[in-house]
Parts: structure tokens; sequence; C-alpha cells
């Protein structure tokens, strides 16, 4: 009997495979970007399989979409957040890759074409690409763009060539869906839930699947881009300033579950090389609030660390621990509306 040999580790195949779309969103705040997002999967050159859209914990979100055409409208059954949002889209996907496109972000038209292609080398586990800023009411002068990671986007200091990352940014993201269910998904006691800026659940990821599967990859994709939308208040201080206390925070939570030295080994590069050479060319350019913003934001992030560490690991209310992961396993979550 005649077989067809599967390919092995770095091997391609000439198969493309399908692909899921997931959008989570928990508010009507964010409708008109929320339109923008689904309308942007919506002119793909390549369309995806399916778009799902996660609704977390609003029933008046699950109303206004429920007669928009093109997608799988879900209600997540999880506790509030990101994270279990994004468990229940990977739960009720159905492509072999799960992409993953915030609520206020857009997607450039070959967005799905160029994250597929990569998945071609059996290699590759994840793919992700840039996410460029869009300020809706400009930069301000003295938000340095070293620190455009606080509004969820591609900072310089991050890679910008094809090639092999410890993890991606959440607004543009994909994986093979197999390998994020049999991880455990993402971490409930990471990501926001609501306006609250803490975050990393990404990160966590990442480094879980590298550490399950040594030899793959998770691959960067400079041309699969996605702009993101940066409203006023984000353009704020006291954004920036929560901002990267939460991240520090996050990160330690991180290195609680992957050890520091993983955690930490982008931030490393970060501190020692990108944010020196933006203090010393704002300083030369008499960009002093830029300066300022640059030193008091990697502050920040080095209080809230340290003060992850030595805190206790998140409980509810009720004292129980907090999840460490979601439920991404097949099972269907407890409503889905298919407006296909």
């Amino acid at each position: 009997m005649n077989t067809v040999p599967k390919p092995g580790p770095g091997t391609a195949q000439d198969r493309t495979p399908t692909l899921s779309v997931v959008v989570c969103s928990y508010t009507l705040d964010r409708w008109d970007d929320l339109c923008a997002a689904l309308d942007s999967l919506q002119a793909q050159r390549l369309r995806p399989d399916e778009t799902v859209v996660v609704v977390d914990h609003c029933p008046e979100l699950t109303a206004r979409l429920a007669d928009r055409p093109g997608l799988r409208l879900v209600e997540s059954p999880e506790e509030p957040g990101v994270s279990g949002a994004r468990n229940t889209g990977v739960r009720t996907a159905r492509g072999e890759v799960v992409a993953f496109l915030d609520d206020d972000a857009v997607a450039e038209p070959d967005w799905t074409e160029r994250l597929l292609a990569a998945y071609r080398d059996q290699r590759v586990i994840g793919v992700g690409g840039p996410v460029e800023s869009w300020w809706e009411t400009g930069r301000p002068g003295w938000f340095p763009p070293e620190y455009d990671w606080v509004v969820g986007c591609s900072y310089p200091g991050a890679p910008e060539a094809t090639g092999t990352v410890r993890n991606f940014i959440g607004a543009n993201m994909s994986f093979r869906r197999a390998e994020v269910v049999a991880a455990g998904g993402f971490r409930g006691d990471l990501g926001r839930v609501g306006t609250s800026p803490f975050g990393c659940e990404e990160t966590e990821l990442c480094l879980r699947l590298t550490a399950r599967h040594p030899g793959r990859e998770l691959r960067y994709e400079p041309a699969a881009v996605v702009r993101q939308h940066v409203p006023p208040a984000r353009a704020t201080w006291r954004y920036f300033s929560s901002r990267c206390y939460a991240e520090g925070r996050s990160k330690a939570v991180v290195a609680r579950h992957a050890g520091a030295r993983s955690a930490l080994s982008s931030e490393r590069r970060y501190v020692r090389h990108t944010l020196p050479a933006a203090v010393g060319s704002a300083l030369r350019g008499g960009r002093l609030r830029a300066a300022a913003a640059l030193g008091t934001g990697a502050c920040l992030a080095a209080v809230g660390y340290t003060t992850g560490r030595l805190a206790r690991p998140a409980r509810r209310a009720d004292g129980s621990a907090a999840p460490t992961t979601g439920r991404p396993a097949p099972a269907g979550p407890s409503v889905t509306r298919s407006r296909t």
C-alpha cells in the first residue's frame, strides 16, 4: 500500500493550513474600532476560514453584533479578562492555526497571507508581526517611541527582521491551535481585565510553548502588519506611568512561572542598550521631557517588578488561588451564535 510520508521537522509542506482569526472584545466603547477590525479581516486577500468574535461579559455588545454577517459570535464563559476570552476563542476555533487581532487594531490586506506562509515550515509553531501605532490625536512630544510597548505597539529595539523571537505582541500573533491546547492556553493570573493595565499573558504562553518544544520556532514576520489605534486616554502621563509599573508587576509573575532568565532576556538587552541610546539622543536633541520619561518609565517598571516578586501569588476574593490557565479543551463554550 502506498502512503504519503508526513513532513518532518524543518521540511516544508505545500498545503496552507486552515485559519481562524479570534477577536476579543468587552465593551461598546470600542464599537467603531471593532467594526474597523472586522472590516479589515473581510478585506484580506486570503480570507480566514472563519472569524470568531469572543464577547467578554458584555450582553449589550453581543446583541449589537448578533446581526453582523460573516462571523461566529461567542460569549465567554470564563472569568472576565483577555486570557479567558482568548482561551474561549481557542476552544471555539476550528482552524489549524488560530490568530489573534485586537478589537482596536486593523490588519493590512495581506496579513493572513503573510502569517500562513510561514507555517509551511513544520518547525514553526507560531507567527507574529509588527504592530504600528496610530495616534488619534498625535504622539505627545514627551512620549518616546522606545515606550510604544506601553500602548501595545512595536518599538525601537524590538525585532525588525524575519527570524526567531521570544514572544509576540498580543495584537498580532498566531499559533498552531493544537499546540496552544496542549500547553493549557493562556494563564488566568495574567492578562487585562477591563481597563486594567496588567498583561504579559502572551509572553508567558510563548515561553511555555518554546520550553515544551525546544526544536520549534516562534517566527517574526515583519511583512505581517497591523495598525493599533491609540486613543487620547492612552496618550497621558497617568496611563504611561501606570502601564510601566504594571509591566514590571506582570513580568514578575512571568518570572515566577518561567524563571527570571527567560522572562527577562529581552528586557535586559532593552535596558542595557536601547534605553541608554534613547536617553542620550533625547538629551542631545534638547528633548528633556522625553529623556525624563525614558528614565522614569524604567524606574517604575523596576519598582513594579520588585513589588511583584515580593508579593504573594494572586488570590480570588473568596481566598482561593487565582486560575493559572484557562480551559482550552475542545469542548464548546456555553453560547455560540454562527452568522456565516
